[in-house]
């Protein structure tokens, strides 16, 4: 698991979370009564398919994918700069956007051998921890013991990117995190997470979040 991706479960099942690290994560959940959950899957419509049993998810994790962008640096404002969420309504908003996206998934890249995820998700927390100084792709694979040709495909397919766009969506996320906790300068906030230019920051927020940070920070 890393920064910005979500872990699925279904009634009945258990779980045990770990750090590898001292100071752990700070993690949001929510917990879904079948009835509610089922509530959801009828509002989002026939788009999820078929269903072989009711609430039940059929992947165990999702990365932080675009299309959960908005949602994620919602809750990462809510939870760590203390702004003002509705975490009933994002709970549902999560919900739906999940099914979607969950549903889409071919059945052959669902659940990637276990040894696989783990090796990726080293370098994500090493990526995480050094945003500014990110290695090379040759590097990153090397660590990760895979050439780079597959490890660029297997890193894509497991984190929804590249390693390069992993690194931007990474700083956006904080950037939009930040504009909706305070009132700090967007100049300020884009230096600060990473991009040299204010233009450019503009131009990859308003890709990642379909508005501007000003109007990001109004309507969030």
């Amino acid at each position: 698991m890393t920064p910005g991706s979500l872990l699925l479960g279904n009634a009945g099942q258990n779980f045990e979370i770990g750090h590898q690290h001292a100071a752990g994560d700070r993690c949001l959940s929510f917990r879904y009564t079948p009835e509610h959950f089922e509530h959801v899957v009828a509002g989002v419509g026939a788009g999820v398919g078929a269903r072989s049993k009711p609430s039940g998810f059929r992947v165990l994790r999702l990365p932080p994918l675009r299309t959960l962008s908005s949602l994620v640096a919602r809750a990462s404002a809510g939870l760590e700069h203390a702004a003002d969420i509705s975490w009933e309504e994002l709970s549902v908003e999560l919900a739906a956007a999940t099914l979607r996206i969950e549903r889409g998934i071919p059945a052959e890249t669902r659940n990637p051998p276990a040894s696989t995820v783990a090796r990726v998700t080293r370098t994500l927390r090493a990526i995480e921890r050094k945003l500014n100084e990110v290695a090379g792709l040759s590097s990153l694979a090397q660590e990760a013991g895979f050439s780079p040709y597959h490890f660029l495909r297997t890193f894509e397919r497991l984190a929804g990117v590249t390693p390069h766009q992993y690194v931007r969506r990474a700083r956006l996320r904080e950037a939009a995190a930040r504009l909706v906790a305070n009132g700090e300068k967007v100049l300020d906030i884009a230096y600060d997470c990473g991009f040299g230019d204010v233009s450019n920051f503009n131009r990859a927020f308003r890709n990642e979040f379909c508005v501007s940070p000003l109007r990001w920070r109004m309507n969030a």
